[in-house]
């Protein structure tokens, strides 16, 4: 796949920044209880993924670099460090962390803002799905999602196998690929690319498999 023109990837950039004051928006007013619920990532609560999602707000990229060297330049060793570390900051300070202008225009190590967009819109679906909270990014906005998990290979990542499959959106006009469907909401779809447990009776059709 031809990566995105520059002129492509910026044009992304006020989407990274709605989805981050979306999520700041809709936690603003959650409860602590709310803020203690196990999200989709596994182990982690909605605290911790919102600590995580936001750590360029905290650390210069200098301290974050100094983080990574002490953990021998183990990437997960470090988010796992900082989210159970920074979880415990007050909820207020995650959300301004959220509405940041830094996270507005933060884009990760040779991913732009494509990459800054499939972050936050995942890890954003991590917190409201268990949530039940009906946020919904825009069709355009998860229709560049799902383009980046499938054509664009984003799923390999998470050890997702998508060959000979059909995957079809339930509420936008959205496909990918041939054989056997998999059908559900635009969400739904995409959380599975990320191999999440997408709660069951969501999607129609056998679970992806890992590779």
């Amino acid at each position: 796949m031809t990566a995105p023109s520059p002129a492509d990837d910026a044009r992304l950039q006020p989407a990274v920044a709605a989805e981050f004051a979306s999520l700041a928006g809709l936690l603003a007013a959650a409860s602590d209880a709310q803020w203690d619920t196990p999200s989709m990532c596994e182990g982690w609560r909605v605290r911790e993924v919102v600590a995580h999602l936001t750590m360029a707000a905290r650390y210069s990229e200098e301290e974050f670099m100094t983080r990574l060297r002490r953990c021998e330049f183990d990437f997960t060793r470090v988010s796992n460090e900082v989210a159970s570390q920074d979880a415990s900051l007050p909820a207020d300070e995650l959300v301004a962390s959220l509405r940041s202008g830094i996270m507005q225009h933060w884009t990760p190590p040779g991913g732009g803002y494509h990459g800054a967009l499939n972050h936050v819109v995942i890890h954003g679906l991590d917190v409201t799905v268990p949530l039940g909270a009906s946020r919904c990014p825009p069709d355009e906005t998860i229709r560049v999602v799902l383009d980046d998990l499938t054509a664009g290979g984003g799923h390999a990542h998470f050890g997702i196998v998508i060959n000979n499959r059909r995957l079809q959106a339930s509420d936008l006009d959205w496909s990918h690929g041939s054989g056997p469907v998999l059908r559900g909401t635009a969400e739904d779809l995409a959380l599975a690319l990320c191999g999440r447990a997408v709660p069951t009776g969501r999607l129609e059709g056998e679970p992806l498999p890992r590779g």
